[in-house]
This record gives C-alpha cells, sequence and structure tokens, in this order.
C-alpha cells in the first residue's frame, strides 16, 4: 500500500509540473500578446480607448526616423545571427573532432555565464576613441588625445552587431558541439576523405542538414534576441536613430500615458519585424539546402579548405581574446586611479569606487538574488518533474516539445512583456516582486530544462530497475538514486537559470517600473553616464555572480561526494 501510494505522489506531482510548465511557457505569452495587441488598436479602457480602429498604427508611420529604426533592427539581427552561425559552422567543420576544439570549448563555455551587457561594456571599454585598443597604437601614430571618430554607437550599428557576435557565436558553438554527438562524425570524416573532399565540405555535406535541424530554434532564439535586443543597443547602438526596440522603450517609460497606445503598435511592428526576419531566413535555409545539394551532386570537393580553417580558428580565438580583454578592462577601470589618455595603465589603484558603490549596490543586489533564486528553484523543480514524467511514460515530446520550450525565446521579449505589464498594472496588484518572478521563470525555465534534460536521459535506468526489484517505491528512487547522482548536471543547469535570470534588463524594467533594481538595470542606465570607474564595478558584479554560481554548483557536488569518487567527478 505505501509502496502504491509513493508510485501515486510521485506520478501526481510530475503531471502537476507538466501543466505548471505548459503554463508558464505558454500563458504569459498568449496574454503579454493580447495585452500588446488589443491597446495597438485602440482598445484600453484604463487611458480612455474603448474602441478600435488604425488611427494609432497611421500615428506610428508618421513617426520621424521610423523606417530608419526598422532597417536597422531587421539589418543588424540579421546579420548578426549569419555572422555568428557561420562562424560557427565553418569552425566546427573544421575541427571538430580534434584536440583545438576541446580547448576551445573550454575557452568559450565561460562567455555563456556573463550577461550581454556586461559583454557589450566590456567591448566599450576596448573599441571606443579612447579604449584600449587605440591606447596600444597611440605610441607608435603619435596620438596624444582620443580621435574623433565614431565607433561606437555608429549609425550603421557595426559595433552592435560586433556585440552580438561576441554573445551569440559561443552559444551556438556550445548548441551545436551538444547536438554533435548524434552524428558519427569519425565516420563521416573517413568517408569524405576517402573522396578526396575536404574536411569542411564533407562535414557540411554528411553532417550538417542533420545537425542543423537539431539547433534550428536556438537558431530563431538568436534572430529574435538580436532583433529586439535592447540592452546591447542601448550600450553600443546608434542613438539617433536607434533601433525599433529602444523606441519602444523610450514610448513605453513617457510620462504621457497616451504615448503606451503608440508603443503598444510599435511592440506589433516589432513581432512584425522579427517574423519577417525568420520567414527570410526559412527561405534562407530552402536556398542553402538547395546550393548543397548541387554543389554535393556538382561533385565541388573542395579539398583545398585549410587557410578557411586557419581564418575561422583566428575569427573564434579574436571572439575569445576580445571578450576576456574587455573583462579584463572592465576589472581593471572598476580600481584605476588617475587614467589619462593614452596610459596604458592607469597611475595608482584603488578600491574608492568599490567603497562609493557598494552602499548603492546592496538593495539591487539582494533583489537580484532572491529573483535569481527563487525562479531558478521553481525552475529546476518544474524542469524534474516534467523529466520524470517522461521517464515514466517512456515519451518525449520530439520536435513539438522543443519548439514549446524555445517559444519564449523565439517571440521577442518586448512584444508580449509591454502587454503582461499592462495587465499588472491594470489588476491593480501591488506585488510587482512576485509578479517579477513569474516573468523571470518564464526565461529561466527553457534554459534549465534543455540543460538537464539530455544528462537526465542518459542515466543509465539499470540503476534504478534494480532498486525497483528491491523494492524501493519510485519515490525512493528518485530521491536516493536519480536525483543524488544527477546533482553536478541539476546545479549546473541550476547555475545557467540564475545566470539567465541575472541578464534579465526589459523584463525586469517593464514588469518593476522603475520600483524594483536590479545590478542590471543599474547598470544599463550607467550606459548614459561617463563614469568608466562606476561601470567597471556594476559590470563586475553582474560578471562575478553568475561565475560564483558555476563554482558552486561544481564544488557542492564534489564536497557531497568526496567519499564516491566518480559521483564527485
Amino acid at each position: 500500500m505505501n509502496r502504491a501510494a509513493g508510485q501515486d505522489a510521485v506520478a501526481i506531482l510530475a503531471r502537476v509540473a507538466v501543466v505548471l510548465t505548459l503554463a508558464f511557457l505558454l500563458l504569459p505569452i498568449a496574454f503579454g500578446l493580447l495585452g500588446t495587441v488589443l491597446p495597438a488598436f485602440g482598445y484600453l479602457p484604463a487611458l480612455g480607448g474603448t474602441t478600435f480602429g488604425l488611427e494609432i498604427f497611421r500615428a506610428l508611420f508618421a513617426t520621424p526616423g521610423l523606417a530608419a529604426a526598422i532597417l536597422l533592427s531587421f539589418v543588424t539581427g540579421l546579420v548578426a545571427t549569419a555572422l555568428s552561425l557561420g562562424l560557427t559552422l565553418v569552425f566546427v567543420a573544421g575541427f571538430a573532432g580534434t584536440p583545438v576544439m576541446a580547448r576551445l570549448q573550454h575557452l568559450l563555455s565561460p562567455l555563456l555565464a556573463v550577461p550581454h551587457a556586461a559583454a557589450a561594456f566590456g567591448l566599450t571599454f576596448l573599441i571606443a576613441p579612447s579604449g584600449y585598443l587605440i591606447r596600444l597604437v597611440a605610441p607608435l601614430s603619435g596620438i596624444d588625445r582620443p580621435p574623433d571618430i565614431l565607433i561606437l554607437n555608429d549609425p550603421l550599428g557595426l559595433s552592435m552587431i560586433a556585440g552580438l557576435v561576441i554573445k551569440e557565436t559561443p552559444f551556438l558553438f556550445l548548441v551545436t558541439l551538444a547536438a554533435l554527438p548524434q552524428v558519427d562524425l569519425a565516420s563521416a570524416r573517413r568517408l569524405a576523405a576517402s573522396f578526396g573532399y575536404g574536411p569542411i565540405a564533407g562535414f557540411v555535406y554528411l553532417l550538417w542538414p542533420a545537425l542543423y535541424r537539431q539547433i534550428r530554434f536556438a537558431v530563431y532564439a538568436v534572430i529574435a534576441y538580436s532583433t529586439a535586443v535592447v540592452d546591447v543597443a542601448l550600450i553600443l547602438g546608434p542613438n539617433l536613430p536607434g533601433t525599433l526596440a529602444t523606441r519602444l522603450v523610450q514610448w513605453m517609460n513617457d510620462p504621457d500615458l497616451s504615448a503606451r497606445f503608440l508603443a503598444s503598435a510599435g511592440a506589433v511592428l516589432q513581432l512584425t519585424v522579427t517574423l519577417s526576419v525568420l520567414i527570410l531566413w526559412r527561405g534562407a535555409e530552402r536556398a542553402g539546402g538547395r546550393l548543397l545539394r548541387f554543389c554535393r551532386d556538382g561533385g565541388f570537393r573542395f579539398a583545398h579548405d585549410g587557410a578557411l580553417s586557419i581564418l575561422s580558428l583566428i575569427s573564434v580565438g579574436a571572439i575569445g581574446g576580445t571578450f576576456f580583454a574587455g573583462i579584463g578592462l572592465l576589472a581593471l577601470w572598476s580600481v584605476a586611479g588617475l587614467w589619462q589618455f593614452p596610459d596604458l595603465l592607469p597611475q595608482s589603484l584603488t578600491l574608492r569606487s568599490w567603497m562609493s558603490a557598494l552602499p548603492r549596490i546592496r538593495d539591487p543586489l539582494l533583489t537580484t538574488l532572491a529573483i535569481g533564486l527563487i525562479s531558478t528553484l521553481a525552475a529546476v523543480l518544474l524542469s524534474i518533474g516534467c523529466l520524470e514524467r517522461e521517464t515514466a511514460t517512456g515519451r518525449s515530446g520530439g520536435e513539438r516539445s522543443l519548439l514549446l520550450l524555445y517559444l519564449p525565446l523565439i517571440v521577442p521579449q518586448i512584444t508580449f512583456v509591454f502587454g503582461l505589464q499592462l495587465l499588472v498594472i491594470g489588476s491593480g496588484s501591488q506585488n510587482r516582486f512576485l509578479a517579477l518572478v513569474m516573468v523571470h521563470l518564464v526565461f529561466v525555465l527553457p534554459y534549465v530544462y534543455l540543460s538537464l534534460a539530455e544528462p537526465w536521459r542518459a542515466l543509465d535506468r539499470r540503476y534504478e530497475t534494480i532498486a525497483t526489484a528491491l523494492g524501493r517505491t519510485r519515490l525512493m528512487v528518485l530521491l536516493s538514486i536519480r536525483l543524488p547522482m544527477l546533482l553536478r548536471p541539476i546545479m549546473t543547469a541550476a547555475a545557467v537559470g540564475f545566470a539567465v535570470s541575472l541578464g534579465q534588463y526589459l523584463p525586469t524594467l517593464l514588469i518593476g517600473e522603475g520600483r524594483i533594481e536590479t545590478i542590471t538595470t543599474e547598470a544599463v542606465a550607467l550606459a548614459s553616464g561617463n563614469n568608466r570607474r562606476v561601470i567597471g564595478v556594476y559590470a563586475m558584479v553582474q560578471t562575478l555572480l553568475p561565475f560564483l554560481a558555476f563554482t558552486f554548483a561544481a564544488l557542492l557536488p564534489a564536497f557531497l561526494h568526496r567519499n564516491r569518487r566518480d559521483m564527485g567527478l
């Protein structure tokens, strides 16, 4: 009887976790889009809008600079995604299965933990007219003052594209590596070489179509993020005009409440822009497939592709080097005393910036930790429940489930979070903290689930079979066998979720309405200032928090399993 009760309890909890997961993935997007679309067509009774019409869209399209903002969002998102995926493809095709790949994997993995805003600040300190790269060449070129050239916030968005590529290339690289075991790399390499194909051509012909199907939704998520990004655009993007997403944030924060109608219409337009890029990308996928078949069937072997492999290695190495150099500059500026141009190093080091900033950091830091820990814990519990349900039924949702998981990442944040903000305001609820935790959970949950799914499915089921044969209930098997053996992947997934929560700028800004401050919102707010020391302090806190989370995720299993060598690895 007790055994049956244990089985039933786990089954019920697993079903509840599945229902809650679907609710957190679908309902916020559905209600958020509804809360955006209705005001876009004039219906928002709280502000006097009681009829439907197209007047707001007419006003939107009459806004000066709108066409340039749309084009900028479209082009930067498309180009950044294409460059990131292209670099990933060529590098993995040239070096998969080699020691170089293993070393670069360890180098690029930490890049995922750093929020986009911190990476953008690091790039700013590196390439600005008074940045470190120009300081390096100043003695050779006789430069004694920062040159008057527009590098940051350039009108073409080149620095913004560079910042996105630096962050999105490692993401696509690691997603591709996770999918790589699904294909037979060694056999494909031997077959291609035996027919005289170059390593890159053989990889693209034989393996890339299957690999791309595995990472397709991740690519779509990169497109959605890049076309509607706000924090990176505020730091690196053009100002006049800005991207469409930054214009929307300005309208959303306008003291004139009637601008909310315009912001809603703009959010619908942003969704249209992102969908247009996705449709164009789908067309490019088909065209690329035809081109691949033409080259393969035509016998184009591209045997001499060594130069392309070396170029991809240099490019990926430059991305890693730029990132770590930027983080190093953030750390150095946070403790710099007097540091005049074109000196390569500050004249003194001091903790004055940290000491003056720490009192102001305390409250945003505590809020950041509370939101991150609560949303991550909820995401881990829901993910474990869903995976346990999958284990019990022996069925995974396949591509449909994968699409549901990526849905909050593919739909641009600004198009439904703004609607959620209006709904939260309209509800009259004053509990912004709880609402903010729930919105963070929408974005944390997919990453936690995807990080934990493969280790969960890879665990040898024979351990559980033996325990069940010895009379253990399903609940005891879960608590005493599966969870302890998967402690390291669970902690790693939790660290990933915490890092994702830490980097949420737009949801925190909109749902918190400026009353809830986090490290990320405060850091991005400093972008409009010119105090590099304070920016360095906030950006370093942003950078250190996820690294501390990953360090804890590595050390806790090692400590708990210190007497079980293989489990502590």
